[in-house]
């Protein structure tokens, strides 16, 4: 039996005092933010039928989610593992080794950029910048950045992660003092 795609009491409080930021009318203003939560809340990804939702709620064409989510590398159209780990791949980390990150990951993980290791733990995932090009190459995973990467620090981040079984994800933050 599927999850039932709607959000709780308390998240759907919070999603509406976020609503009401905007003037009436430019509701869909709210769109990332929400799309962010229903991530969070939802299994780390959107899902059609999660996109829906957050078209109901904000009571917008589905198609203008969908559009949005697409076009940003931060929301997932597809499930991703427990950590899902983003390399920055524009030039000040690809020219710092961010290239050789990847494919240290890969070896170490046996999957390939896009793809989840077979227990569900890791995915990784190429994104643009994440906005800290002085201390390249970068990796994120979930609410923490990882900067300064080396193989050793990637090693030690995997047996972190492993041993804690996820990542410091957005869930984790506390949304009411965002407001």
């Amino acid at each position: 039996m599927s999850q039932e795609i709607k959000f709780n009491e308390e998240t759907l409080a919070l999603v509406h005092k976020m609503i009401k930021r905007y003037p009436e009318g430019k509701h869909k203003s709210a769109l990332l933010p929400i799309l962010h939560i229903a991530q969070a809340e939802f299994g780390g990804w959107l899902s059609p039928e999660t996109m829906d939702y957050v078209a109901s709620v904000l009571n917008i064409k589905p198609i203008e989610v969908y559009e949005v989510a697409s076009f940003y590398s931060m929301y997932n159209l597809k499930p991703v593992g427990k950590c899902l780990l983003e390399v920055c791949r524009t030039s000040s980390c690809w020219t710092r080794g961010a290239e050789d990150i990847v494919k240290h990951l890969e070896k170490k993980l046996g999957i390939k950029e896009g793809e989840t290791t077979k227990d569900g733990m890791f995915t990784i995932k190429t994104v643009e910048c994440l906005g800290s090009c002085g201390t390249a190459p970068l990796l994120q995973c979930g609410a923490s950045y990882h900067e300064n990467l080396t193989f050793e620090k990637v090693d030690n981040l995997l047996e972190e992660y492993r041993a804690a079984g996820k990542q410091r994800s957005y869930t984790d933050m506390d949304y009411k003092n965002t407001l």
